[in-house]
């Protein structure tokens, strides 16, 4: 393998393909009945004013704000109140709040104050941080503020955490854990990123916490690591080793980062291996026989079975996390990449893209029903962005739009957060978005950094 050829030509090249015509589905207008189905309905509006610290504790109160803040807005589930908006003062405790019917209003002490314009909000979070035996304290509150009173409170806990930046972050995420519950829905904390960088010199597996924190190098190796995938558990890393002797697939464990058994097939490539939810099998891209195609196998890499027989590059394949029935895969069968879809048998094959531009990356969302994909439709080659599809309707809705490349998008384990891999600001950097394309953050900055797999733990 000649090493100075690009991964994506590595993986995508159709070598052998005989171009033909391929029947367009009609073309979709921007769909919200998408979103409504990932992202749900109406956003409850919520109040965060700061908190307070008493003694040290105090010091770390903007970190702590800060991190509030953004795990609650990030999470796209609530309508923020701007701090500019919010009453003179506010509660720290329940005993601050005033009965209805007293004297005055408008300073923050009446649930009226956090109701009416132009705060008109229908959740007050609040509380106060100090100090107790070398710990910080925090005591906070989720108040219904639509409710009377004496029937308002829905949260009201004590979380601790040592007196340190990391310690306001903890507590802080776990207040935000205990709000989003309260939802129905779960914190990313805890979650990371598996990703590409060069940073060290040789592109190397890194990994970092769900919101760009924490970044470090993963399970180094003196050759050129890429292509991560990461078990529907979280449990367990794959990624593809390129030497001048080919490439291989390499599993590790998440936890510790050591290395798994794995047996590559006798062949110049193996790549992008991909773990089945249910049952103790993978599948992966190898060339085998000649083309590169879509290989599965016991966990260890025995028992190896090819699912896929054509005379064109068959790459990238992804097993539906819910079902494990359903196998999405990139292929040149037809022409330029497409991406296609069939069970897990090889048969009922299905081009599930329009056959317009190129289109690679598939990724599943964890309810097995859309995927998020890169697509160069209505531009010229090279020029990507992310979509994502319906994959019973093929219904689809473009994400980004005009900003660089875009491409290897992956599903938070939330279902409704992307991480995804873009050059809109000059170098390839990861970011994250909600699945509806907005709130997009930068995680990354150092080096060039790409394919991003977002993983449980």
């Amino acid at each position: 393998m000649n090493l100075t050829m690009s991964i994506r030509k590595i993986a995508l090249t159709v070598l052998a393909a005989v171009a033909v015509s391929v029947p367009l589905f009609a073309q979709q207008p921007p769909n919200a009945d998408l979103f409504g189905d990932i992202l749900g309905g109406k956003k409850a509006k919520i109040a965060v004013p700061d908190f307070h610290g008493s003694g040290e504790a105090e010091k770390l109160m903007p970190t702590f704000n800060k991190v509030l803040w953004d795990e609650l807005s990030g999470a796209g589930l609530f309508d923020m109140v701007p701090k500019t908006m919010l009453p003179p003062s506010n509660p720290q405790r329940p005993q601050d709040f005033k009965p209805a019917g007293a004297s005055g209003s408008g300073d923050g002490y009446w649930l009226t104050d956090w109701t009416s314009p132009p705060v008109t909000a229908n959740y007050l979070a609040f509380g106060y941080t100090g100090l107790q035996n070398n710990q910080m304290v925090l005591f906070g509150w989720l108040y219904n503020v639509t409710q009377p009173l004496a029937s308002a409170q829905v949260i009201g806990k004590i979380y601790i955490g040592p007196v340190t930046e990391d310690g306001a972050r903890q507590v802080a995420r776990e207040f935000a854990a205990d709000i989003l519950k309260q939802f129905g829905f779960a914190s990313l904390s805890g979650s990371r990123v598996f990703f590409v960088s060069n940073r060290s010199g040789e592109k190397q597996i890194w990994v970092m916490d769900y919101d760009g924190s924490n970044q470090r190098r993963f399970a180094p190796d003196a050759d050129l690591c890429t292509m991560p995938s990461v078990s529907p558990d979280g449990t367990k890393l794959a990624f593809t080793r390129l030497s001048r002797a080919g490439s291989e697939i390499r599993v590790h464990a998440t936890d510790t980062g050591r290395r798994l058994p794995f047996l590559n097939p006798n062949a110049s490539m193996n790549a992008q291996l991909s773990f089945f939810p249910d049952r103790d099998a993978v599948v992966f891209a190898s060339k085998v026989g000649g083309f590169a195609q879509i290989h599965t196998s016991r966990p260890d890499g025995g028992n190896l079975r090819r699912l896929s027989g054509t005379r064109a590059i068959e790459v990238e394949p992804k097993i539906n996390p819910k079902t494990g029935s359903e196998i999405v895969f990139v292929s040149g069968r037809m022409g330029p990449q497409q991406i296609y879809k069939m069970n897990v048998e090889g048969a009922d094959v299905g081009l599930l893209t329009s056959g317009e531009g190129e289109a690679s990356n598939p990724s599943w969302h964890p309810e097995g029903k859309h995927i998020a994909f890169a697509w160069t439709r209505g531009y010229e080659p090279g020029n990507w962005n992310i979509f994502v599809m319906d994959v019973a309707t093929r219904k689809y809705v473009q994400l980004t739009h005009g900003r660089g490349r875009n491409e290897n998008p992956s599903w938070a384990p939330d279902g409704r957060h992307i991480v995804f891999a873009s050059n809109r600001n000059g170098t390839m950097q990861i970011y994250s978005m909600l699945a509806d394309g907005t709130d997009v953050r930068q995680l990354t900055s150092a080096g060039r950094n790409e394919m991003p797999v977002w993983s449980k733990q």
